[in-house]
């Protein structure tokens, strides 16, 4: 009876029966509309994932495709029971014309964001993500030939799921007494470094590459792209930060559009951690690239990179926690010093006035810096800053403290 009466109800025309009759391209129709890109240079939203799938199967590739593009974005829950995530053919398995295809395919694969504080889960389709991608970094080394325009979105789309997320700070204080961080206790490593690290690794490949033309890629890797690398440089593993260390040196030497960008960007985070939070991971990392940019300075000097040490530089010996970055630091006040020797008083001025009152084990950073200022430093500079300069040593030899 019941039969009977849903036979006569009216049957609902829709593009699911069209895709039923037509099971086999379902998959290559969804690949289509991955990685779209609007008029305005920014990434679209995928519609669904090009992982392997079972083509027999157009329904469930569907719902694993919603699945999926629900989870690029954000960690994937592990309960979604991933069977049909399938690896891909290795690039030497397929014949030249079909090596851009299986590139895109591979990208669009890795997009799948996996959750690895539950280390047992997805144990399988994780291991096929982290071959995908050292096949990925195996082929952007070797690959003869320009990038496309779409395996660099493509690229571009994989590396931005993969590593820009949202830090959950943990809950430390950095306890700093006589200028030494007390917290020396192992850096909080990231669970998902087993495939970040491969992610970094292809993309610096990708950026150092001399097929990724600069003019095209400039595109992909716009202001929007590096504030969001920057951001990443206050991650807690310090193993990510070497790479973005590298990874921001070589952009900066690549595309010379952002160069001026990029040390804005820099001065801006500088400002907020003198003058706000004084908490920020990769102060050291971000002056260590600092250090490499002025010296290739050319002389004479811009008033904007006088005015960067000004502003940023010197009063970066303020915050207490001088000594997780003095270091890098020293190294680039000498850099300007050497570039132009008029700016010694400049310098010298400057750390007399940040010079620590009571705080000894500051105040020997401040004297190791202030020796490599006085060795490039000419007499008329000395002489402009000698008195207060005599009188802060002065007070130094009073001190207590054994150095």
């Amino acid at each position: 009876m019941i039969k009977q009466l849903l036979s006569k109800l009216p049957r609902k025309s829709s593009k699911s029966s069209a895709n039923r009759d037509h099971g086999g391209n379902h998959a290559a129709n969804s690949n289509a509309s991955i990685g779209s890109r609007g008029s305005n240079g920014k990434f679209a939203n995928s519609n669904s994932s090009s992982v392997a799938v079972n083509n027999s199967a157009p329904d469930a590739s569907q719902n694993l495709g919603n699945k999926i593009h629900q989870g690029v974005n954000s960690k994937l829950n592990g309960d979604l029971g991933f069977s049909q995530y399938e690896g891909l053919p290795g690039f030497k398995d397929v014949p030249s014309s079909e090596k851009q295809n299986l590139l895109i395919r591979k990208l669009n694969l890795c997009c799948v964001v996996f959750d690895f504080t539950e280390p047992m889960k997805n144990l399988k389709e994780k291991e096929i993500k982290r071959q995908t991608l050292q096949d990925l970094v195996d082929y952007v080394t070797s690959v003869s030939g320009k990038f496309s325009e779409t395996a660099m979105q493509e690229v571009m789309k994989m590396v931005s799921t993969n590593l820009f997320r949202t830090f959950t700070p943990q809950p430390r204080e950095n306890k700093v007494v006589d200028g030494v961080d007390l917290e020396e206790d192992e850096p909080s490593m990231d669970s998902a470094w087993p495939h970040l690290q491969i992610v970094y690794e292809l993309f610096l490949r990708f950026v150092s590459s001399s097929e990724t033309d600069a003019k095209s890629a400039k595109r992909y890797i716009d202001q929007s792209f590096i504030l969001k690398l920057l951001d990443l440089f206050d991650s807690e593993d310090p193993r990510e930060r070497e790479y973005l260390k590298t990874i921001l040196h070589r952009i900066y030497g690549k595309f010379m559009v952002h160069r001026p960008f990029i040390r804005k960007a820099i001065n801006s985070i500088f400002y907020q951690f003198i003058f706000e939070t004084e908490k920020y991971n990769g102060i050291a990392e971000l002056l260590e690239i600092l250090g490499s940019i002025i010296n290739g300075f050319a002389l004479p000097l811009k008033e904007e990179h006088k005015m960067f040490l000004v502003r940023a530089m010197i009063p970066l010996h303020k915050p207490r926690c001088l000594a997780m970055y003095h270091q890098p630091l020293s190294y680039c006040i000498a850099q300007f010093v050497e570039k132009d020797c008029k700016l010694a008083d400049t310098v010298i001025r400057g750390l007399l006035k940040y010079w620590p009152i009571a705080n000894s084990s500051k105040e020997v950073m401040f004297l190791n810096e202030l020796e490599e200022v006085l060795e490039a430093t000419q007499p008329p500079e000395f002489q402009r800053c000698m008195v207060p300069l005599f009188q802060q040593l002065a007070r130094c030899l009073n001190s207590s403290h054994f150095q």
